[in-house]
């Protein structure tokens, strides 16, 4: 048996791509998609004629709400090749208002209506800003479930909790990016790796944290920078991975065996944490980290987004 097929009694697997005719040979559960998967894609030829059959059907004089069309009809596309769901992204450049989050989620979840696509077969992607889990909260209250994305803080983790976000996607590469560059020549691969890698670390804080407490949110450990990091992760309720990365474990017949271990988590002396706004704006600042790569995130994402526009505006 492959990697991949061993992991997929233990982890639910998700496809991270915007290319769906990737997806039939890896055979994933769900799938992810965010902006610079979309932008990658739209390059390509095959998916050339996506990006002018949507503008010739919705023009140019909206462009946010055409490219709320665009990633519908990616999304849609995807949900033909897997059995469960998609995460559609809502434009990073409102990551810090919630009302207008609020406004794009609803859109998104129309037009997936309009196609007839169930609501249980779509996850809203949102950043992880204290604006965005509160739009997320309200969300969930609707009945629209949520992805909350570039998260890399166990404060964000446990603010979605609180929101009951349908799931959370902490990235273990941007994580471990982050550590690596501050290290410098100090940095030592082999032993900061698996279960030393620090984005493995937060994952694994995070999912037990979670099971310890009851808390129903969904873990999906994303942004992985190799095999090691997702074979260290088996367990956790999914991961999403890279058709590169899914080709190596496809691959690859090397033992691979259950890590994160729900039951196991429930025994374990974790503490009860919660937080407000003032208590998570202050837990944020003081990491680091968190801070500097929420703010990258949104960023690139941000600056894909204007690609694509400029893309569809040619």
């Amino acid at each position: 048996m492959n990697q991949l097929d061993a992991l997929k009694p233990l982890t639910t697997v998700v496809a991270d791509t915007g290319d769906f005719l990737q997806l039939a040979q890896f055979r994933p559960q769900d799938a992810t998609t965010n902006p610079s998967l979309i932008l990658k894609a739209v390059q390509k030829p095959e998916y050339a004629p996506l990006l002018q059959q949507t503008m010739a059907q919705h023009g140019k004089a909206d462009l946010g709400l055409a490219m709320d069309h665009l990633l519908v009809r990616f999304g849609c596309e995807i949900l033909k090749h897997v059995p469960g769901r998609v995460s559609t992204e809502v434009d990073a450049r409102l990551s810090f208002d919630t009302a207008a989050t609020l406004m794009r989620a609803r859109r998104i979840m129309a037009l997936y209506a309009a196609h007839g696509i169930g609501r249980e077969r779509v996850l809203i992607k949102i950043a992880a800003t204290w604006e965005g889990i509160q739009a997320a909260a309200e969300l969930e209250r609707e009945g629209i479930h949520t992805n909350l994305t570039l998260l890399f803080s166990f404060a964000q983790a446990v603010a979605c909790g609180q929101a009951k976000v349908q799931l959370i996607s902490p990235f273990v590469g941007r994580i471990y990016d982050w550590y690596k560059k501050q290290a410098g020549s100090n940095w030592d691969e082999a032993a900061m790796a698996g279960p030393k890698d620090p984005g493995v670390q937060s994952v694994r804080r995070i999912f037990n944290f979670y099971k310890k407490h009851g808390i129903a949110t969904e873990v999906m450990g994303a942004s992985f920078r190799n095999v090691g990091q997702i074979t260290a992760l088996a367990g956790c309720d999914l991961l999403t991975i890279s058709p590169e990365l899914l080709a190596q474990l496809a691959a690859s017949d090397a033992p691979l065996s259950l890590v994160l271990d729900a039951q196991a988590a429930k025994g374990m002396d974790i503490a009860a944490v919660t937080y407000n706004e003032a208590s998570f704006r202050y837990a944020m600042n003081e990491d680091a980290m968190a801070t500097e790569k929420l703010a990258e995130g949104i960023r690139a994402f941000a600056a894909d987004t204007f690609k694509l526009e400029a893309l569809m505006m040619a």
